[in-house]
C-alpha cells in the first residue's frame, strides 16, 4: 500500500513536471516568434519622416546648451505619447532637465530632473505609464525623437501567451545612427523579402533593433549637428553601470512647443 502510494506521488509529481516544462516551451515559443508587436502591410507604409514638416504641424523646439534641435511631432500616430510629451513641456518641466545617457554616435537620452537619470521621489509615476504607441509609418530612423520605455506589466496568462503590455513615460531619446557596415547590411536584408525598409535605413540611418520596439513622437528637420555633439559627449558609468552619464553637465534649457510656418528653414 505504501508502495502504491508512493509510486502515485511519483506519477502526480512527474505530471507536474512534464505539464510545467511544456507551459514553458509554450511560452518561449511565443517569445520568440512575436518579434513584431504589429502587423505590417508593405504596400501602404509610408515614410512621413522624410517628408517636409507642413505649414500647421505641430513641432518642438528642443533647447539644449550644445544647441537646438527642431522636431515635428506625430499626434495622429502615437496621440498619448505626444500629448503626454506636449503637456510636460508646456508646464515647464523640462526646463533645466539632464541629458543623461550619450551612447557613442548612436542615440542621446534625455528629460530627467536628475543627473543619473532617475525620477526624484515625489514625481507624478502617473506620467511613465503611458501605454506605447506603434504605427507602420514610424521608424527609429537617424532623428527620431522617442519616449523611451519606463516598464511592462503582463499577467501569468500573458506571459504564457507572449504577450504584454509596454509604458513609456517623461524621458525620450533622440536617435543618431548605427554604421551600416557590409555585415549590418546583410543581416538586415535577410529579415524579409521586401527591402523597402532595409533600403529607408540604410539610406537615412537610424536604429533597426529598435523598430516597432519604441514609441516614436517626432522627427528631427533641423539640429542634426546637435545631435552628433550630444551622442560624442564623454561619458562615466552610473553606480549600476546601466548607464553613460556625460562627465560634464548637459542641460536641456527648455522645450517649446509651437506650429510649423513657411518662413522656417530646414537642414
Amino acid at each position: 500500500m505504501k508502495k502504491n502510494i508512493k509510486g502515485l506521488k511519483i506519477a502526480v509529481l512527474f505530471s507536474f513536471i512534464l505539464f510545467i516544462i511544456s507551459l514553458c516551451f509554450v511560452a518561449c515559443t511565443n517569445y520568440f516568434s512575436g518579434k513584431s508587436r504589429i502587423e505590417l502591410d508593405m504596400d501602404t507604409i509610408e515614410f512621413v519622416q522624410f517628408e517636409e514638416p507642413k505649414e500647421g504641424d505641430t513641432i518642438a523646439t528642443i533647447k539644449t546648451t550644445l544647441g537646438d534641435i527642431k522636431a515635428v511631432l506625430y499626434p495622429q500616430y502615437s496621440p498619448n505619447a505626444v500629448q503626454n510629451f506636449i503637456e510636460l513641456a508646456e508646464s515647464g518641466y523640462y526646463d533645466n532637465t539632464y541629458v543623461f545617457h550619450s551612447e557613442k554616435g548612436i542615440y542621446t537620452a534625455m528629460g530627467s530632473p536628475l543627473k543619473d537619470g532617475t525620477l526624484p521621489d515625489d514625481y507624478d509615476e502617473s506620467r511613465e505609464l503611458v501605454e506605447m504607441e506603434l504605427n507602420q509609418n514610424l521608424w527609429p530612423f537617424r532623428g527620431a525623437i522617442c519616449s523611451m520605455t519606463t516598464t511592462v506589466k503582463r499577467s501569468f496568462w500573458d506571459f504564457l501567451k507572449g504577450k504584454a503590455t509596454y509604458y513609456c513615460g517623461s524621458r525620450f531619446c533622440v536617435l543618431n545612427s548605427i554604421e551600416f557596415t557590409d555585415e549590418v547590411k546583410e543581416e538586415i536584408y535577410t529579415y524579409s523579402s521586401d527591402t523597402k525598409i532595409p533600403d529607408a535605413f540604410v539610406e537615412h540611418g537610424g536604429i533597426p533593433n529598435f523598430s516597432q520596439q519604441i514609441t516614436v513622437i517626432g522627427q528631427t528637420y533641423e539640429g542634426f549637428d546637435v545631435i552628433d555633439k550630444l551622442t560624442n559627449l564623454e561619458v562615466q558609468p552610473s553606480d549600476d553601470d546601466t548607464s553613460k552619464i556625460p562627465v560634464d553637465d548637459v542641460m536641456i534649457l527648455s522645450v517649446e512647443i509651437g506650429k510649423y510656418t513657411e518662413t522656417e528653414s530646414g537642414e
